[in-house]
C-alpha cells in the first residue's frame, strides 16, 4: 500500500542573509520537515531560532538558498508567494483600516475574481464559524483584539488555502483570551479539515493546539513529536530548559541510583551504570514537612501558584545535598515558604536525556 506523500514537504532547506558573494547569518541549515494533509503542526523555539524564517520559506517570502519547497509534490521554486496557493496570518493581524469587516474578509476572494453572491455567501459563513456573525459592515477600528483575530483568520480562511500558516496568531492576546480562542481555533480547524503550519514561543499554546510539535535551535530541529511525547521524552538537555524544566543536571548512574547535587536519585529500571544527564520533574520530587532525620533536606525559598498546584523553589541544605531544586504539591498540602522539608524522588519521573 502506498503511503499518502504529505502535502508540504521541506527538503534541506538552507536560508542565509546576505548577498551572493558576501553571504552573512544562516537562519536556517538543512531543515527537513512535512506535514501531512488536515495535520497541525506547530513549531517552537526561542527569538532567533528561525521559526519565523522557515514559515517565510515555505510561503515564497523569504528565499531559499539550497533545498526545495514542495506543496502536493509541486515544486515551489519561482512560483510567486500569490500563487502557492497559502493562507499567512501575521500576529499583528495586517487589518485594512479602510475597509470593513466584510470588505476585509472579501479581499482574498476578490483577487481569485469569485462571484459577488458568492463571495458574500462566503463572507457570511465563514463570520458564523469565527463567532461574528452579522458583523460585515462593522469597522474594524471598532474591535477588540480577539475579535480583530477572529477577522484576520476568516480572511486567511476565504480563499480556502490548501494550507494555512500561522505566525505568532495569538501573541498580542491577554493570557484568558489566548487559552480561550486556542480551543476553538484547534476546533475549528478540526471541523474545516484545515492542514496548518503555525509558529509561536508560547509552549502551552503550541501544545494546545497542535497534532505535532517541532522545536528549534540556532536554525535546526532539536525535536520533534506529539505534544505528549515531546513533553514526557525531551530529546536533550537545551528542549527540556526551553520547555520550562529546571531540575536538569549531569549524574553518576551505579546500580540503579544517580549521585547528583540533590543527592542520590533512582532511575528508570535498565539505566545502565556511568555518567548521564538527567532530569527530574518537578512533579518527581517529594516534599514532606519537618523532613526525615536522614537524607536531603531543604528550604521552601519561593512558592509559585499554578491553579490547582504550587510550584515550589527549594534550597537544598543537608544530607550531603545542594543547590535549588523545583518542586510540584498540591494546593493543600504545599508548605509555606521557610518550611524546613524532607526530600524524596519518584523514578518514573526521572528521565535519562540522549546524549
Amino acid at each position: 500500500m502506498t503511503a499518502t506523500p504529505p502535502l508540504l514537504d521541506v527538503r534541506g532547506v538552507t536560508v542565509t542573509y546576505g548577498s551572493r558573494t558576501a553571504p552573512g547569518h544562516t537562519a536556517l541549515h538543512g531543515i527537513d520537515l512535512a506535514v501531512a494533509e488536515h495535520e497541525t503542526v506547530c513549531v517552537l523555539g526561542p527569538s532567533g531560532s528561525g521559526k519565523s524564517t522557515l514559515l517565510r520559506a515555505v510561503a515564497g517570502l523569504t528565499e531559499v538558498g539550497a533545498g526545495t519547497v514542495l506543496l502536493a509534490g509541486r515544486d515551489q521554486a519561482g512560483v510567486p508567494a500569490h500563487r502557492r496557493g497559502v493562507g499567512l496570518m501575521f500576529q499583528d493581524h495586517q487589518l485594512f483600516p479602510q475597509r470593513d469587516v466584510g470588505g476585509n474578509i472579501a479581499f482574498g476572494l476578490r483577487m481569485h475574481k469569485i462571484p459577488r453572491q458568492e463571495t458574500e455567501r462566503r463572507v457570511a459563513e465563514l463570520l458564523d464559524l469565527v463567532g461574528l456573525p452579522g458583523a460585515q459592515r462593522r469597522a474594524v477600528g471598532s474591535l477588540s483584539g480577539g475579535e480583530q483575530q477572529r477577522v484576520a483568520l476568516a480572511r486567511s480562511l476565504a480563499p480556502r488555502p490548501r494550507l494555512l500558516m500561522l505566525d505568532e496568531p495569538l501573541g498580542q492576546l491577554d493570557r484568558d483570551l489566548r487559552d480561550r480562542l486556542v480551543v476553538e481555533l484547534r476546533q475549528l480547524f478540526r471541523d474545516l479539515g484545515t492542514t496548518v503550519l503555525a509558529v509561536t514561543h508560547d509552549q502551552a499554546e503550541a501544545f494546545a493546539l497542535a497534532d505535532r510539535v517541532v522545536i528549534m535551535r540556532d536554525g535546526r530541529i532539536a525535536q520533534t513529536g506529539s505534544p505528549v511525547e515531546v513533553w514526557r521524552r525531551p530529546a536533550d538537555a537545551f528542549v527540556a530548559r526551553f520547555l520550562g524544566f529546571r531540575n536538569v543536571t549531569e549524574a553518576d548512574v551505579t546500580d540503579g541510583g544517580a549521585a547528583t547535587p540533590w543527592g542520590t536519585v533512582p532511575v528508570p529500571p535498565g539505566t545502565p551504570d556511568g555518567r548521564h544527564r538527567l532530569l527530574i520533574r518537578p512533579s518527581g520530587v517529594r516534599v514532606g514537612v519537618g523532613g526525615p532525620e536522614e537524607g536531603p533536606r531543604a528550604v521552601v525559598r519561593a512558592r509559585t501558584f499554578r491553579g490547582d498546584h504550587v510550584l515550589l523553589l527549594l534550597e537544598c541544605v543537608g544530607g550531603g545535598a545542594r543547590g535549588e531544586l523545583e518542586a510540584a504539591c498540591p494546593l493543600r498540602s504545599a508548605p509555606g515558604e521557610g518550611a524546613a522539608v524532607g526530600v524524596g524522588f519518584d523514578a518514573a519521573e526521572v528521565v535519562v536525556l540522549p546524549g
